[in-house]
């Protein structure tokens, strides 16, 4: 594909929106309509030996089109956004080299930004300061943070709700570490130059059908064998409390496993966890104004259009 234009700019088409929209399907569908690649988005389906808990595409769907960053870390090992940006940006390359379409497709919010518009160059957690801030908040309340936030950087505190102590601590940890608000350095990177000219695409549909998927899927999990998984899992030495496993659906599964909980306790769980990180996802994405949002169940000729008017075909 050569599309005439003068910003030469890498283009990627970007499918993203909530957990059990339908990603996976309409992109292999999108990759073998225009003779592309996937390049996932996920922050867990990187991880080796956690297939079903992380809805990874099937093996049947991975032979219809090929994908990247699956399967790339084992359960015990750090992975992150910077590392998701740098892998990313060689499998685009890659893919444009031989003469395909990348497209990037996904859920993890902060991976598709990571990529697309880079990471703050803000410094590291500083575990005192943290640890300070954090101490601070059991004795007085999230909400006292929030209101010392305002004084220093009220443009980041009218962002965040009063109980998200994670970004106000975060917040004001950047500030006693630099002497700057959290605000001024995302205004900074705000200046920098984005890799890629982007076709950003989110999908959704009726809230309602899209949790009775999600309760569906949560249910198809455990049928298929998702404790099984799990079981398996504690068998190759991995902690329950690793970070990778201390997510939707293993979580769950480590809890029936423990008799913490019923089998049907842990399934409502599942599904309820689901919905309500589904809902995150789209807070998420709503925030960006540059996202075409289609209905995923009926606008597959919509969206093959789209992409055909990015690449100039």
């Amino acid at each position: 594909m050569s599309p005439k234009r003068s910003d030469i700019r890498p283009l990627l088409p970007i499918i993203c929106g909530p957990t059990a929209v339908g990603k996976t399907a309409l992109a292999i569908d999108l990759a073998e309509s225009f003779n592309g690649e996937i390049v996932s988005a996920d922050s867990r389906q990187v991880y080796r030996q956690m297939d079903i808990g992380t809805a990874k595409p099937t093996a049947v769907e991975q032979e219809r089109a090929r994908h990247h960053l699956i399967d790339v870390v084992w359960p015990n090992e750090e992975f992150n956004a910077a590392d998701f940006s740098s892998r990313a940006a060689v499998a685009i390359k890659d893919i444009i080299g031989r003469n395909k379409m990348p497209l990037l497709v996904g859920g993890t919010g902060l991976y598709i930004k990571a990529l697309t518009e880079g990471l703050l160059q803000t410094p590291g957690s500083d575990p005192e300061v943290r640890k300070h801030l954090t101490d601070r908040a059991e004795q007085v309340g999230s909400a006292v943070l929030h209101q010392e936030l305002a004084v220093i950087d009220s443009v980041t505190a009218e962002k965040l709700h009063p109980n998200d102590l994670l970004r106000i601590v975060r917040a004001l940890e950047v500030y006693e570490q630099t002497g700057r608000p959290l605000s001024f350095f995302q205004q900074e990177h705000g200046f920098k130059d984005t890799p890629y000219r982007t076709l950003k695409i989110g999908l959704n549909m009726d809230r309602a059908d899209l949790y009775a998927r999600i309760n569906q899927r949560a249910e198809a999990m455990f049928e298929s064998g998702l404790l099984a998984e799990a079981e398996a899992l504690l068998v190759a030495g991995y902690d329950p409390e690793l970070k990778s496993l201390k997510t939707i659906g293993y979580r769950q599964a480590f809890a029936l496993l423990r008799n913490k909980l019923s089998r049907a306790e842990a399934v409502e769980d599942l599904k309820r966890s689901t919905r309500r990180y589904a809902k995150q996802q789209l807070t998420w994405f709503r925030a960006d104004k540059s996202i075409i949002w289609v209905d995923s169940s009926v606008d597959f000729v919509t969206i093959r259009k789209l992409i055909y008017k990015f690449h100039d075909i």
